[in-house]
């Protein structure tokens, strides 16, 4: 198992490490979108976003974000189902390891005329041969298989590229790495992950780092979608986490389910750090390496 460092007796996880460097991280994030980086989308082009995993669900949070501020169109896929034949002024590709098998192939289906741009950690790898744009964002890079700082620093970068202002962000998460975890978390054993617009994909997200770091029983929703048939899952052994305002009338339909109710004030993407701790508490708790997943690895490379 690989483990990063020793700190008092106790060894820390790679991720453990990389969840506590997003704060600096996003500051770099935002003084890369400042640099104005070629190949990101400009305002009024017609994009698509494509990404395998963690950077579909990234994917889904910007392009929700991005029409919200009024930026264009804009549509998310997994890299494997991109609509080869469907016009786009602009296609943006999210890959840590720019090595993605899919999403690689989907940019070799691109029109010629559609300008492509990828957002990656490495710059040697094939991604750059596939992509006319790369804005590199190598100080995010991760040796975890578990991908954390690289996914929310892609999101703070084009956050920062839509106008947001990031500043107050920094200071939500690094309070999301300090700050206690809800209690009573340890003794749940179903999680279930809640968004509304572009936290939708933020709970996709949350859900996905349960199941790959500790192995729980973790699923994701729309939040007004739950009540549609999902919610009669939850008991007393379940956890219902909301990214964002709850809709209204939702807590009131949560609390006879007797699941523990979690949601705070924090943006979503600050709220992600604390369940990404989450997993790594429970990962750990259960004995298993949070950096190695059963049956994952970094790169998915297909043959």
């Amino acid at each position: 198992m690989r483990r990063a460092k020793q700190t008092k007796g106790a060894t820390v996880s790679y991720v453990e490490s990389e969840i506590a460097s997003q704060p600096a991280c996003w500051r770099k994030a935002a003084e890369t979108a400042a640099s104005k980086p070629a190949g990101l989308p400009a305002a009024g082009e017609r994009v698509a976003v494509i990404g395998c995993g963690t950077s579909l669900f990234m994917a889904q949070a910007y392009a929700a974000l991005r029409e919200r501020a009024g930026q264009g169109e804009t549509d998310a896929f997994a890299a494997s189902e991109f609509p080869a034949g469907r016009r786009y002024d602009r296609v943006v590709a999210l890959t840590r390891s720019g090595t993605t098998t899919e999403v690689v192939a989907a940019l070799t289906t691109v029109d010629s005329k559609t300008a492509t741009v990828a957002i990656t950690a490495d710059p040697n790898t094939p991604i750059v041969q596939a992509a006319q744009d790369i804005v590199l964002l190598d100080f995010a890079d991760e040796q975890s298989v578990v991908q954390t700082r690289f996914a929310t620093s892609a999101l703070i970068m084009l956050r920062a590229h839509l106008g947001e202002d990031i500043a107050p962000l920094i200071d939500q998460a690094t309070d999301a790495v300090s700050a206690s975890l809800p209690a009573g978390l340890a003794e749940r054993t179903q999680f279930t992950f809640l968004g509304s617009g572009w936290s939708v994909g933020i709970a996709n997200e949350a859900a996905l780092k349960l199941r790959e770091a500790s192995r729980s029983w973790a699923e994701s929703y729309p939040a007004m979608e739950f009540r549609h048939g999902p919610i009669s899952i939850a008991d007393e052994r379940s956890v219902i986490w909301i990214f964002g305002a709850p809709p209204a009338g939702l807590t009131d339909d949560l609390r006879p389910t007797d699941a523990l109710i979690v949601a705070s004030a924090l943006d979503p993407a600050a709220e992600l750090i604390r369940t990404q701790r989450l997993a790594v508490a429970l990962a750990t708790a259960r004995g298993l390496d949070p950096d190695t997943p059963r049956n994952l690895s970094r790169s998915v490379i297909l043959s």
